[in-house]
């Protein structure tokens, strides 16, 4: 039973480090989007060190005009980049 408990919590705990697969749009925050998709469809922005997640290609625009307005949207830190350069 301790096995199992143990277990458990293990996969609770690594789920809760992998973070979010959704995310709400900082502009339409009632549209949930996906942050691979948003990703590699490159709607999103990043601000003052985080990373705002977009539900379609208009939305970035709103976002960019006034960031600020915006700012308290759920968003995640932005990824640092890999430095590819030798």
């Amino acid at each position: 039973m301790k096995t199992l408990l143990v277990l458990s919590t293990l996969v609770i705990s690594a789920a809760s480090f992998a973070g979010p697969s959704k995310i709400s749009c900082a502009v339409m925050t009632g549209n949930k989007v996906d942050i691979a998709a948003a990703t590699k469809a490159h709607h999103y922005a990043d601000y003052k060190g985080n990373r705002y997640f977009f539900c379609c290609g208009s939305c970035p625009g709103t976002f960019k005009k006034s960031p600020a307005k915006y700012a308290k949207a759920p968003h995640i830190k932005t990824p640092k980049t890999a430095n590819t350069t030798k």
